[in-house]
């Protein structure tokens, strides 16, 4: 009698973590998909933010319009772009029209000083930093992840689950590059 009380303690306790990994795997899974969400919800609210600073910026750069279809065209990739490398891919794209902007808006005294252009370059500002911080949530929700699929037990019961390592959000060897600041 003794036995069959050991037998089913061991199987409940063989259950329990059996069923506790399998809902850490779950959940850290829930995490990783919250937070392209959140990606996703930044980058639409900075596309969203593009009209309006381009309405804003329009009237005072009549002379710029290659700037400014470059911003548009980034800006409809970024909105039409399906998977996460292609959003990374295009986020930056819109990235470097939008700084193309910003420095012909430099020569522009008039538009630098209207109040629609600088409340929409803050909420850009504010988009970017909340898009950076994103970024560094999934990246850790991944690390988590990993770390759970690569050290021991979670090892065993990631092969169990069929569940692998995921991949970071990366930056591109060019970004890497230090930024050269030339004055004539």
């Amino acid at each position: 009698m003794l036995w069959l009380w050991i037998l089913i303690a061991v199987v409940v306790i063989l259950a329990i973590v059996f069923f506790s990994y399998f809902n850490r795997f779950a959940r850290l899974g829930n995490r990783i998909d919250n937070s392209l969400s959140q990606i996703d919800v930044q980058l639409k609210r900075r596309a969203d933010l593009i009209p309006n600073l381009i309405e804003a910026v329009k009237g005072f750069m009549k002379h710029e319009k290659a700037a400014i279809k470059a911003v548009t065209d980034a800006r409809k990739a970024l909105v039409s772009a399906k998977d996460l490398p292609g959003k990374v891919k295009a986020d930056k794209g819109l990235e470097s029209a939008l700084k193309t902007i910003f420095a012909i808006a430099e020569g522009y005294p008039d538009l630098k000083a209207n109040t629609n252009f600088l409340q929409l370059q803050g909420e850009l500002t504010t988009t970017e930093d909340k898009v950076a911080y994103s970024r560094q949530f999934y990246n850790d929700s991944i690390l988590a992840y990993n770390n759970l699929c690569k050290t021991f037990p979670g090892n065993f019961f990631a092969g169990v689950y069929g569940k692998k390592a995921g991949e970071y959000i990366k930056i591109a060897e060019a970004e890497k590059k230090p930024v050269k600041v030339k004055f004539d």
